[in-house]
């Protein structure tokens, strides 16, 4: 297992978990968020290719619309 901090909550995952594999386990859409690990904003199209770490800190912003 790692550590990993999301939006300032610590959570253990299994080592070698995949960024998009989070993503879907967290039951977060694929659309209408951003997501930064350790400071560097993440493209949608590379969250497959990322394996977290321990110790990672990630912060996920959901973007809302309205007027």
């Amino acid at each position: 297992m790692i550590s990993l901090t999301i939006n300032g909550e610590v959570r253990d995952v299994p080592a070698g978990k995949l960024l998009s594999d989070l993503i879907e386990e967290l039951d977060l859409p694929d659309t209408r968020i951003a997501i930064e690990v350790n400071g560097s904003v993440i493209r949608r199209n590379a969250w497959c290719d990322v394996t977290l770490s321990d110790s990672d800190v990630l912060e996920i912003i959901h973007f809302v619309g309205g007027g």
